[in-house]
């Protein structure tokens, strides 16, 4: 047995197969002690894991991108040995903002680029009314989320920069933050946007698989020196995560999965509204308008626990894209580093050979290239490269 381990998490679902990992006694089995130590927003995560309060975290994947690169922050190389979660988050706006986009849209409210014609169309009229820009929520400036928003908005000509006004708050907040009217929108994780929903408050305008067809989100996050200290831990942790992440896939087992999640130190909410989540079948308007897709959030099937550095270099490209850092490609080198599929591939006694990611697919833009990135950069005329 070793030392007991402290793990840091957000109330989440796509913490699942570390919670589970730790509360079905998969962690246990591989002789770890976990305590498993719920936070409310991602910088007390990051800094707990930087400064060693935390062995490890449950972390936004550019989150850990830029703690090695010391963006935003003092420079901690992180590893990341298992894919949490890909996908997983979703768009929800505001009734008042729902009906607006839905008045200008033109064509599929499922397709991204017609509500991001209707958002600019809505812009425009808010502008030229002289209203206030619309304020959308996101969950820190290095996040998934911050990206997806921007990615969505910037394809219809939307300047995020300019047009609207994105603002950070913690995932547990999104709720009040939209009843309050603090925000017209928010991007965030389950199971924060079917709550909106179910209050009456929101209406979920697209899963992020709609805008990014596999979009890594979060990992189990450690620091590269003591992943080179404990690898023999750092490899009972993947198996055990890799277990957790079979038994929640496993439709069997989806009842005792949602709650262990559901219990009040954990994500604290209705068993119901995760397993909503966790089988992909969303309520999406508060008249009971439900959808349904497969691709909603992966947990452990279609190889969704191997990291991909390929999708650490998309990440790291919409750092550059926003301005938040210079292209190199010294840095580039680093970000893919961050994604091991090594350890993973080590921790299950596999060969990594022959086991490439899984091509990378956006609603707009170029096929992503990691061997150009600065042509892929160039083909955006929304941007704020930072050279």
């Amino acid at each position: 047995m070793t030392a007991p381990l402290r793990i840091g998490f957000i109330p989440l679902v796509d913490a699942a197969a570390l919670i589970v990992a730790v509360d079905k006694g998969f962690t246990a089995a591989e002789g770890l002690e976990v305590e498993l130590v719920r936070e409310v927003s991602w910088s007390n995560v990051r800094d707990k894991l930087n400064i060693g309060l935390f062995d490890a975290a449950h972390l936004l994947a550019p989150v850990a991108i830029a703690s090695s690169l010391g963006l935003g922050h003092i420079k901690v190389p992180i590893a990341a040995p298992f894919n949490l979660g890909i996908n997983g988050n979703a768009i929800t706006v505001s009734p008042v903002l729902y009906a607006a986009l839905m008045e200008q849209i033109d064509g599929d409210r499922f397709d991204p680029m017609a509500t991001a014609k209707a958002l600019a169309k809505v812009v425009a009229i808010r502008r030229k009314a002289g209203a206030d820009p619309l304020t959308f929520g996101m969950t820190f400036p290095f996040s998934t989320h911050n990206y997806q928003l921007r990615f969505w908005m910037a394809a219809a000509g939307v300047d995020p920069d300019e047009d609207v006004r994105l603002v950070v708050l913690p995932p547990p907040f999104m709720v009040d933050s939209l009843r309050s009217g603090h925000v017209d929108a928010f991007c965030v994780g389950a199971p924060w946007n079917s709550i909106a929903v179910d209050l009456g408050i929101g209406h979920i305008l697209h899963f992020v698989s709609d805008i990014l067809e596999r979009a890594a989100e979060k990992v189990l996050a450690v620091r590269q020196v003591w992943a080179d200290k404990h690898p023999d831990v750092v490899a009972a942790l993947v198996r055990a995560a890799v277990k957790a992440a079979e038994f929640i896939e496993g439709p069997a087992n989806l009842d005792e999965a949602t709650r262990i999640l559901a219990q009040p130190e954990r994500i604290g909410v209705d068993p119901e509204v995760i397993q909503r989540s966790l089988t992909g079948r969303l309520k999406i308007s508060p008249d009971g308008t439900a959808r349904e897709s497969g691709r909603y959030l992966l947990v452990g099937r279609e190889g969704a626990g191997r990291p991909d550095p390929v999708q650490a270099a998309w990440l790291y490209a919409q750092m550059v894209r926003w301005g938040q850092t210079p292209l190199s490609p010294e840095a580039v080198k680093t970000a893919m580093a961050v994604f091991r599929p090594d350890l993973y591939d080590a921790a299950l006694g596999r060969s990594g050979d022959g086991q490439p990611g899984a091509p990378f697919s956006a609603f707009a833009g170029p096929a992503f290239d990691v061997g150009d990135l600065a042509g892929y950069l160039a083909s955006f005329e929304v941007g704020r490269r930072a050279f």
